[in-house]
């Protein structure tokens, strides 16, 4: 523990927490289609057009559509040390430590 000092700042790596599958309004910010009312039906918080019809005949890759969010490796950097308590093994770090609890994150100085 004697790496680590109070006040340096340091990065966190670790996996961020998983969200499960996830549609593009929450995983990619997508607005929906249009307005609430005039004939709108089911459309609030759906994608819109994914593709031309005839030509390409295709989805371009990295198009933007619902999936599996979260559960990805983060680095977050310039995170402060609060405290360093060397009998315990514990460092005290204010920000966003990437993860779900009990889980293991690597500290880079």
């Amino acid at each position: 523990m004697e790496v680590f000092s109070e006040g340096e700042f340091v990065d966190v790596q670790g996996v961020s927490k998983g969200k499960g599958f996830q549609g593009v309004v929450k995983r990619h910010g997508f607005g929906g289609v249009g307005q609430a009312t005039h004939g709108q039906h089911n459309r609030l918080r759906a994608p819109g057009s994914v593709g031309a019809s005839s030509y390409p005949s295709r989805v371009f890759k990295g198009m933007r559509m619902a999936g599996r969010m979260g559960g990805e490796n983060v680095n977050v950097q310039n995170l402060r040390v609060l405290k360093v308590v060397a009998e315990k093994n514990l460092l005290v770090i204010k920000g966003c430590v990437p993860g779900c609890n009990n889980s293991y994150v690597i500290i880079h100085k």
